[in-house]
């Protein structure tokens, strides 16, 4: 990012961890900066362990307290310890649109970054519905005859999703398919920001092991990057990329992830 012009940032991610594994070398980058940074995950509620955990995260990348939308995850239902909340998947989409419209009204972030329409390398259901909220809230947030009761309108100046290209997937393909996950990438053209967040990996892999519960587990990829040699994980863990979904970036762009 450009030193004269520091963005402020919200993510909107499916799952406590997506924020760390996908954005936490940009989040850290830009709160470092001094730009305002925010994250809304969209399915686990907070009385469940993980938004404890996603709290420890976001403390470590300078997000603030966790903005939690309050659906149950596709495929845990202890995601929802006292019940009642209704899988993300399952949710009517104009109910979901206006949560997440609150959120961004409220934070009123100069750009936000969120999940990619694949839904990332394994194509989780709650990472594509997360996608197609936040395309729907972005531009709703922005008009002032939806969801009047949401706040003052307001609309980003860039929205993002995190991605991952075919020639970058590297070292993370065979670590994915080890423990039978398949492994979804979008074509090289459809990457329009590759950030280098070295400097912050260290502080990003901090984040990622504040999710404890994900870290014991064998599969999750939490899991999978704390049982590599080190000079592997943070090969993995220091690029992030990203493309700009809306709308195109112009030269001179203050709203772009790079320079």
């Amino acid at each position: 990012m450009q030193p004269t012009a520091v963005p402020s940032l919200l993510g909107v991610f499916a799952h406590p961890d997506d924020e760390s594994l996908l954005a936490g070398g940009v989040l850290a980058q830009h709160a470092a900066a001094g730009a305002r940074t925010a994250v809304v995950t969209a399915t686990w509620t907070a009385d469940s362990h993980r938004a404890a955990e996603l709290a420890e995260a976001l403390d470590v990348l300078g997000a603030g307290a966790p903005r939690l939308l309050g659906y149950a995850d596709a495929r845990n239902p202890a995601s929802a310890p006292s019940g009642g909340a209704v899988r993300l998947v399952d949710a009517a989409l104009d109910e979901a649109v206006g949560r997440l419209v609150g959120h961004i009204r409220e934070v009123r972030p100069d750009v936000v970054v969120g999940h990619d329409a694949l839904g990332q390398l394994t194509g989780h259901p709650d990472h594509r519905r997360a996608h197609q909220v936040t395309l729907r809230a972005v531009e709703a947030a922005g008009l002032p005859h939806l969801y009047p009761d949401a706040g003052e309108p307001w609309r980003p100046t860039a929205l993002y999703a995190a991605t991952h290209s075919e020639s970058g997937v590297g070292l993370l393909g065979p670590l994915l398919r080890s423990v039978g996950k398949t492994v979804l990438a979008v074509p090289d053209t459809h990457v329009t920001a590759t950030v280098d967040v070295s400097p912050w990996a260290a502080q990003k892999w901090q984040a990622i092991l504040a999710h404890r519960s994900e870290v014991a587990r064998p599969r999750p990829l939490p899991g999978l990057l704390a049982r590599l040699p080190e000079a592997q994980r943070n090969e993995i863990i220091r690029t992030e990329s990203f493309t700009r979904l809306s709308p195109a970036a112009t030269p001179g762009d203050p709203h772009r992830l790079t320079p």
